[in-house]
């Protein structure tokens, strides 16, 4: 994912009819952090030492208004975790199952069979696997030997 300005974030936010507030362009950045899919609570800690005044209730609005806008989609990996992607292209997940990492990786949604849903509307796709990354792996394998 490509650095975007702070400039490039205002603009966004503006397109899509969003005041860009200060802590609303400091939270649209932290999406666009390279790997980012964060929880609030990764949100907060993240940005409350910037600023002292932000309120976990003006990150949960302002990422309201992000969904809304198509600026970011909800990524629902855990049933106890919800987490933002500022990534809108088509792509999969894979959550690491020891370090809880998530790393993006390319799929082409059109090519994955759908025989069994013929006469459904689909709404949304999402393509997730877990397991070990390969830093995992390897620390695991070291121990191991």
């Amino acid at each position: 994912m490509t650095e975007l300005s702070i400039e490039d974030l205002k603009n966004e936010l503006q397109n899509k009819g969003i005041r860009p507030s200060y802590q609303r362009i400091k939270v649209l950045e932290c999406l666009h952090q390279e790997g980012a899919h964060p929880t609030v609570d990764e949100i907060y800690h993240i940005l409350s030492p910037q600023i002292p005044s932000l309120s976990k209730a003006t990150i949960y609005n302002s990422l309201h208004s992000f969904v809304d806008a198509g600026l970011v989609h909800i990524l629902n990996i855990d049933d106890n975790e919800m987490r933002y992607d500022a990534i809108l292209k088509e792509h999969g997940h894979f959550k690491c199952q020891r370090c809880n990492s998530i790393f993006n990786f390319q799929i082409d949604m059109d090519k994955i069979s759908i025989d069994g849903l013929r006469g459904f509307k689909i709404a949304e796709k999402n393509v997730t696997f877990s397991g070990l990354c390969p830093d995992c792996l390897s620390q695991i394998e070291k121990k191991e030997s």
